[in-house]
């Protein structure tokens, strides 16, 4: 046997012995997870995360598994097996922000903020667009003024998802208004400071994830710049790769634990030839699963060409067609479910076919947040097929 299949026998018995079996299928995005799996949710986070497995490839020192990439495959897929999944891996922290300050942070900051993280004892937001400054977000003016021990933030941002629940917040602001991109600092802002105000949207899926978030005199202390001062716009596109990186980790999509083509066949039926009985169905089906198989071969080529070294330009590929196959994905199912699919609430719709509904309208954004397909399609002409750089892709 080879080191991966030990560890694969190891990490199964480990799940058999640790994952509560009442919430084997129970997706987070689903809404599955009734408030009665509450107490086993949190057996289950505290379980994996003592085992170093909510971050299997983070430093064993900060509370990670200190596991190669290919060592968290073998990890994830036996708790997927199981019917399990990373009750913190899809966070802020962990995607984003963690491995940000792994690689710019001072030891003081990895020590404060990094365990606490691996632990899912923090959760984090993002302080990046503002109502003016989306898509050119070096156009930025939420202020940092220098007051000696303190930074003295003003002002606003929006899409800042989760804030209404978040303990901290990693945000951008300008520290020097003569310059554009080299006068933005990252800064680490606690959530509970005076002077911070969280407004929720209400967005047309029915949810408010995102929200305005308002700065009026909020002092940070001076410890709580990650990077160098005005160096916050390079920290901040690293974090975006990040952002863009497509997560193993994701929790699952309305019906996905089930193949599509199994989801059609229940709905559609077949034909006389034992076909699948709606033919356009039928064949954006097809196209749609050959893109889905296309996306997790690229996935797996860019994490084995990146040996280790973190996200790359590639991220915005996989930013660009895993937000179109997703999107594709949801609107196919609300084909497949008919007449069914467009429920909104009540007795007598599938609950995947309700969650699809909102899966579906939420959806729409993926190819806006995290940089624009547009933004992506810039960088990707930029920096992987070296053509001229248009104007404006700063990003």
């Amino acid at each position: 046997m080879t080191e991966l299949d030990d560890l694969r026998a190891a990490a199964r018995a480990w799940v058999a012995e640790n994952f509560p079996r009442e919430l084997a299928g129970h997706s987070p995005v689903m809404g599955q997870t009734s408030a009665a799996d509450a107490e086993a949710l949190e057996t289950w986070k505290t379980r994996l995360c003592a085992q170093g497995w909510g971050v299997p490839t983070w430093p064993p020192e900060y509370g990670g598994g200190g596991l190669t990439t290919a060592e968290a495959r073998v990890v994830r897929e036996e708790i997927r097996a199981a019917g399990g999944w990373n009750p913190i891996g899809w966070s802020m922290g962990v995607r984003m922000f963690g491995p940000t300050l792994l690689e710019y942070g001072t030891e003081d900051q990895k020590q404060r903020h990094i365990p606490p993280i691996a632990r899912g004892e923090t959760r984090w937001c993002q302080g990046y667009s503002e109502p003016g400054a989306g898509s050119d977000l070096a156009s930025l003016q939420t202020r940092a003024e220098d007051r000696g021990d303190h930074f003295l933030v003003n002002g606003q941002k929006i899409w800042t998802s989760g804030a209404q629940y978040a303990d901290w917040c990693f945000c951008l602001v300008r520290t020097d208004a003569s310059k554009k991109h080299e006068g933005i600092s990252f800064l680490m802002i606690d959530m509970a400071s005076p002077g911070i105000e969280v407004r929720p949207i209400r967005l047309i899926s029915g949810s408010s994830p995102f929200c305005e978030t308002f700065f009026t005199d909020v002092r940070v202390p001076k410890e709580n710049l990650l990077g160098p001062l005005n160096g916050g716009w390079t920290v901040g596109k690293r974090l975006l790769q990040y952002e863009r990186q497509r997560s193993e980790d994701a929790p699952a999509r309305p019906g996905e634990g089930r193949p599509l083509n199994e989801v059609a066949v229940d709905h559609l039926g077949l034909d006389a030839s034992g076909r699948l009985a709606e033919t356009d169905i039928r064949r954006r089906l097809t196209d749609h699963l050959m893109e889905r198989r296309l996306l997790r071969l690229t996935m797996d080529r860019a994490a084995a060409e990146s040996k280790g070294a973190g996200p790359s330009a590639a991220t915005s590929i996989l930013k660009n067609v895993s937000s179109v196959v997703n999107q594709t994905r949801a609107e196919l199912l609300l084909e497949i479910y008919g007449l069914g699919g467009l429920g909104w609430e009540g007795e007598g719709f599938d609950p995947d076919a309700l969650a699809n509904t909102r899966e579906w309208l939420s959806g729409k954004a993926s190819t806006i947040y995290a940089g624009s397909y547009e933004i992506q399609n810039n960088i990707i002409s930029k920096r992987i097929l070296g053509l001229p750089d248009p104007a404006g892709a700063a990003a």
